[in-house]
């Protein structure tokens, strides 16, 4: 029952820091300093990356009609005229931007993810790269209340600024503590996209990533879980999602009336306590 436990409040971390700008991979490793699973290594570098997908599955429920590329064969007009097509080319070529933003970190994933996991996965590079983040954020924002948005809609995104949006996602895949949305957010302002499209962009990103990121850790693990295990991952797992469903609605009407440096007051708050606590305590 602690397990389980444990799992449930590792699911509400990762189902509230996953959207936010604050690193949810930084949140987990800080947690799991504290609230340690009594499972094997092997499950826990599993756990920590699979129970993600609770959280991609929220934006799967809450954004369907945005992501779905098909239809029935014919649909009709207003006039009862019969308009033919299984695909929505609108999102169809959204997600072919999406898969070019996803080409830089799967390469360095796949080249290097093992040996980047273990040289950067730990306290002190989540620290840093809270911090340095935050200060990032505050600047652009600041620096991007002088500009108009040039880009107000998913269609306005070219293949190359969907490109430079995943060089910024290679950056989180790297550092722990970046924060994926938070590394794909500022490059979507400092791009020219708006607040509301960056954010958006963001959680369409993360479906084939982190869909794609569990996969290659579930074949690695395998798939024969001890009843404990199994219930660990899906408690983990429900409550990321039931978080997530309240966080997404929670961001997409906050950042319509405000910008996101608060979240970088807090990554460098954060990042500056961890390493304070760290270095009087150890």
């Amino acid at each position: 029952m602690l397990e389980l436990l444990k799992s449930l409040l590792f699911g509400i971390v990762e189902g509230t820091t996953e959207w936010l700008p604050v690193s949810s991979t930084g949140h987990m490793i800080l947690f799991d300093e504290f609230v340690q699973l009594n499972m094997s290594a092997a499950f826990k570098e599993m756990y920590l990356v699979v129970i993600q997908l609770g959280a991609i599955l929220a934006v799967v429920l809450l954004f369907w009609s945005q992501i779905w590329p098909f239809q029935s064969k014919a649909k009709y007009d207003g006039s009862n005229k019969v308009l033919p097509g299984w695909i929505k080319e609108n999102i169809f070529v959204m997600w072919l931007k999406i898969v070019v933003a996803c080409v830089p970190a799967v390469i360095i994933e796949l080249a290097a993810g093992d040996y980047l996991e273990a040289l950067f996965y730990n306290y002190k590079t989540v620290s840093i790269m809270l911090i340095v983040v935050g200060i990032l954020f505050i600047i652009v924002e600041d620096w991007n209340k002088k500009r108009t948005a040039k880009i107000t809609s998913i269609a306005d995104i070219t293949y190359q600024t969907a490109f430079l949006i995943g060089v910024f996602q290679l950056i989180a895949a790297v550092f722990p503590g970046t924060s994926r949305s938070g590394a794909t957010i500022i490059g979507g302002l400092i791009l020219g996209l708006s607040r509301q499209i960056a954010a958006e962009f963001t959680f369409y990103l993360a479906i084939p990533v982190m869909f794609g990121a569990s996969l290659i850790k579930l074949l690695k693990f395998g798939f024969h879980f001890t009843a404990l295990e199994a219930g660990v991952l899906a408690i983990g797992m429900i409550s990321a999602f039931l978080v997530s469903v309240v966080v997404i609605r929670f961001l997409m009407g906050y950042i319509k009336k405000h910008d996101f440096k608060v979240f970088g007051w807090y990554r460098i708050v954060l990042g500056i306590v961890v390493l304070a606590s760290f270095a009087l305590f150890l």
